[in-house]
């Protein structure tokens, strides 16, 4: 009789305790997705500059109109607290001290890959369909593209549309606003 092995699957209440009692850290690099808590992918230098790049360019279009996180817990449901690397959110007079992001808050979620599209597609951008999150881009740092989603369902989102350099982004929830993949992208290809 073969078994299978058993996982635990931990809430957010005790993912936060484990942070509360010292078990996690700061210094370790983890998020909750569905139950599991997983190890995060060490920042590159190439991932970290076009996080900044990114956070730059939409502080220049939205200060004061929007929230933006960087690289900030998002509570998506009772198992599940990922830190994607840029979360446009609904302006609060607390900056959400009182509580994490929920899908409520999120107007649209940034992630970038450099070596982890295909894993941020499988599981990042799956998990925030499921959550119903309702506009996500992944801005592939080798493919020189962003990956626009939309329409969430739980089958993943129903509109998904790859963006080129010379190419025009805007953000569903902030339809007057407009800018470039280039102003995202940056010059040219980070080395």
């Amino acid at each position: 009789m073969a078994t299978g092995l058993l996982n635990r699957l931990f809430t957010i209440t005790e993912y936060h305790a484990m942070i509360d009692n010292g078990i996690l850290t700061e210094n370790d690099r983890v998020e909750l997705i569905k139950g599991e808590i997983v190890y995060m992918s060490p920042i590159g230098r190439r991932h970290a500059a076009q996080v900044k790049r990114i956070a730059e360019v939409l502080y220049r279009y939205l200060l004061g109109r929007v929230t933006i996180g960087v690289q900030d817990p998002v509570e998506l449901d009772n198992h599940s607290e990922p830190l994607p690397d840029i979360s446009l959110l609904q302006r609060r007079g607390d900056f959400y001290q009182s509580a994490h992001p929920q899908p409520e808050d999120i107007l649209l979620l940034v992630e970038v890959a450099d070596t982890t599209a295909e894993t941020d597609k499988a599981v990042e951008i799956t998990l925030y369909a499921e959550n119903n999150i309702v506009e996500v881009w992944l801005v592939d740092i080798n493919a020189q593209s962003v990956e626009v989603y939309r329409e969430p369902s739980g089958n993943g989102y129903q509109r998904i549309q790859r963006l080129q350099r010379g190419q025009t982004l805007s953000i569903l929830a902030l339809p007057d606003i407009e800018m470039t993949v280039d102003e995202v992208l940056g010059e040219g290809m980070l080395t």
